[in-house]
């Protein structure tokens, strides 16, 4: 299957935050990815649950929340790995951004937030009612997000491992809060980072059903 791949400078004023295209022919749908604290782009997780979610017809986007410079600040000094509105404006900008390009502009969207970041995730679709068609959270944080998880409307997938608990307990509480239909799937023997085998390809598996079924919904 030929992908269409395209390195891409999102850019919010002065700052440029670098992201990876990937286009599978006629795709069904749009992933936009956010990693979570300490992470970025290259996170080797996300790049292996991406390229399993290309294989099903679903294009992705993977991006630097932070810039270089910004990131060594908050290794320093924690200033914006917990400032939940800063990072859902970036992720933001980002699905505007994507919603212009002649290569994505038509296809339906959704998030996919890993640790953290699926509190980035579901802030930033909390703001975007009726425009993000589903979100699936990799042993997220959504409790980072109380406040706002009543007045997401997209339809949300929470993956935990099993030996994750403190983070199952968390997307228990988080589930209880939310308005919008939402799942809790809980991988057998999988720990925080889906480090087993197979965990991961379990995951995007998942996560790939997830988006399909409501993003065709919308076609």
């Amino acid at each position: 299957m030929q992908i269409y791949e395209k390195t891409i400078n999102v850019v919010i004023g002065t700052t440029k935050l670098p992201g990876e295209l990937a286009v599978p022919p006629e795709p069904i749908g749009l992933v936009i990815f956010v990693h979570g604290s300490g992470s970025n782009r290259q996170s080797p997780r996300n790049r292996q649950v991406a390229h399993q979610l290309n294989s099903y017809g679903l294009a992705t986007f993977l991006f630097d929340l932070l810039t270089p410079q910004e990131d060594m600040v908050d290794i320093l000094i924690a200033n914006t790995r917990y400032n939940f509105r800063f990072l859902a404006d970036r992720v933001i900008k980002v699905t505007e951004m994507l919603k212009d390009r002649e290569e994505t502009k038509d296809l339906p969207l959704g998030y996919f937030g890993a640790s953290t970041g699926a509190a980035a995730a579901l802030y930033a679709s909390s703001l975007l009612p009726g425009q993000i068609k589903a979100v699936v959270s990799r042993g997220g944080r959504p409790d980072l997000a109380k406040e706002l998880l009543p007045m997401v409307e997209s339809p949300t997938l929470f993956i935990v491992g099993e030996k994750d608990s403190q983070v199952l307990k968390l997307n228990t509480q988080a589930q209880k809060i939310m308005r919008a239909p939402n799942h809790l799937c809980i991988l057998p023997g999988a720990s925080h980072l889906f480090e087993e085998p197979g965990a991961l390809e379990k995951v995007a598996e998942l996560a790939g059903g997830w988006f399909i079924e409501y993003m065709e919904k919308t076609a």
